[in-house]
């Protein structure tokens, strides 16, 4: 590796950037572990460090995977685009229930606030802002494509009454359930 690549990963190493994860693997020749560059455990000095394509490069030449960043687990997302992807299946599997912060933080054993700050970060967008979108897409998807009632479709996506369903709906949409649905069944796709 030329020096300029390898300070220029080195330096991502040190700020703990996660640039890197995925494409280099961080091995510190004086523990024998291979870690994420961008692990929080304490920076090793350059000279002990060597940088290989992939995890079972540094596991072949004699490195283990690190216990603080897991390297192989996720593949090639780094650990917070783990988490944010974890997220987005609970949030999948489970937008008719009653889904809260706590609860998503809970399954998925970190704390509410790490488990917002680091969704934010990845995704760009707050856990409870994709789950109003995910309910927004089946909502609109069961009205267009069932004859289920307005208040079933409500029900399906997590709302107990209908009125609740219809006023979350016209302010997500623009339009009423029913309008929505007369619109997209009449052949006229409101954007």
């Amino acid at each position: 590796m030329e020096q300029a690549l390898f300070e220029q990963i080195y330096e991502s190493v040190v700020r703990r950037e996660p640039k890197y994860d995925g494409v280099y693997y961080t091995a510190v020749l004086t523990t024998h572990i291979v870690c994420r560059p961008s692990c929080r455990a304490r920076t090793p000095k350059a000279g002990n460090v060597v940088f290989y394509d992939s995890l079972e490069q540094a596991v072949a030449a004699g490195f283990r995977p690190c216990k603080r960043c897991r390297p192989e687990e996720g593949g090639v997302l780094r650990p917070d685009a783990l988490l944010a992807s974890e997220t987005d299946k609970l949030m999948e599997a489970q937008f008719g229930q009653k889904v809260t912060l706590q609860s998503l933080a809970a399954q998925l054993k970190v704390s509410p606030f790490h488990l917002q700050r680091t969704y934010k970060r990845v995704t760009g967008r707050s856990p409870a802002e994709r789950l109003d979108q995910l309910r927004v897409e089946k909502a609109c998807a069961l009205l267009a494509d069932t004859e289920l009632a307005v208040a079933e479709v409500g029900q399906a996506v997590s709302f107990r009454g209908p009125s609740h369903f219809a006023a979350w709906f016209i302010r997500k949409t623009g339009l009423a359930p029913t309008e929505y649905r007369s619109q997209i069944q009449g052949g006229i796709h409101h954007e």
